[in-house]
C-alpha cells in the first residue's frame, strides 16, 4: 500500500470559473467527505496527485492549513481528451478503520493448450480491508484451466486482514472453448446446389 502527503489548500470559491483559475495553477480542486462532518473543499497539487493516482487505492495523508488527515480516492474526473485531472472527491479514512474497495484481478500461469479463451466477468473485486492495508491487486493462477472451468470469487487468495465484500460465488474468471467461426447459410445452400 501506498502512502503520499500531499499540501492541501482549502478553497472559498466554487463553480467554474474558480475551478478553471485553480487548474491554470497547475492545481485540482478537490473535495474531501466522511465520518460525519462537512464536507471540505481543496485545491491539490495536480502534478503530484497525477503521480499518485498512478497507486491503485492509494492512500493520501492531505495537510490542511497544519492538520493531517488520511484520504482514499472515491471517484476521479478527468478531461475525456487530454486525460488531465478535473476534480477528485476523497473520503476520509482513520487507522484501523475497515473501507470496501475495488482491487485489480491479475493472472498468472497460462491456460491448458488448445484453442481456449480466458474471459474475464469481473475485473475488479471488492473487498474490506483495513484503510492502511489496502491491496493493489490480487493474483490467481489460471495454470492447465481448460474449457468450462470457473474461478470463484471465494477461489482466490486474498492478503491477510482483507475479506470479500461480494458474493463468494460470483463467478470473476472462466474459460470458453474458441468457437470455429462458421460459413454463411445463403453459402451453404450454393454449395450443395451446385
Amino acid at each position: 500500500m501506498s502512502d503520499v502527503k500531499l499540501a492541501a489548500q482549502t478553497r472559498t470559491e466554487f463553480g467554474k470559473g474558480a475551478a478553471r483559475r485553480i487548474r491554470r495553477e497547475n492545481k485540482v480542486p478537490a473535495v474531501v467527505y466522511g465520518h460525519g462532518v462537512d464536507p471540505v473543499h481543496i485545491a491539490l497539487p495536480g502534478h503530484e496527485l497525477q503521480l499518485a493516482l498512478r497507486t491503485p487505492n492509494v492512500l493520501l495523508t492531505l495537510d490542511i492549513e497544519g492538520r493531517t488527515e488520511l484520504a482514499i480516492p472515491k471517484a476521479v474526473q478527468r478531461d475525456a481528451i487530454r486525460g488531465s485531472l478535473e476534480h477528485v472527491d476523497l473520503l476520509l479514512v482513520k487507522r484501523g478503520e475497515k473501507v470496501n474497495v475495488e482491487v485489480y484481478v491479475h493472472t498468472e500461469g497460462e491456460l491448458a493448450p488448445g484453442a481456449y479463451l480466458l474471459e474475464h466477468v469481473l475485473s475488479t473485486l471488492t473487498v474490506e480491508a483495513e484503510a492502511t492495508h489496502i491491496p493493489e491487486s490480487v493474483t490467481v493462477s489460471i495454470q492447465g484451466l481448460e474449457a468450462g472451468a470457473a474461478i470463484l470469487a471465494k477461489d482466490i487468495p486474498l492478503p491477510k486482514g482483507t475479506t470479500l465484500a461480494i458474493d463468494e460465488d460470483a463467478v470473476v474468471l472462466q474459460v470458453l472453448a474458441a468457437q470455429a467461426e462458421e460459413a454463411p447459410a445463403d453459402a451453404a445452400a450454393e454449395t450443395t446446389e451446385a
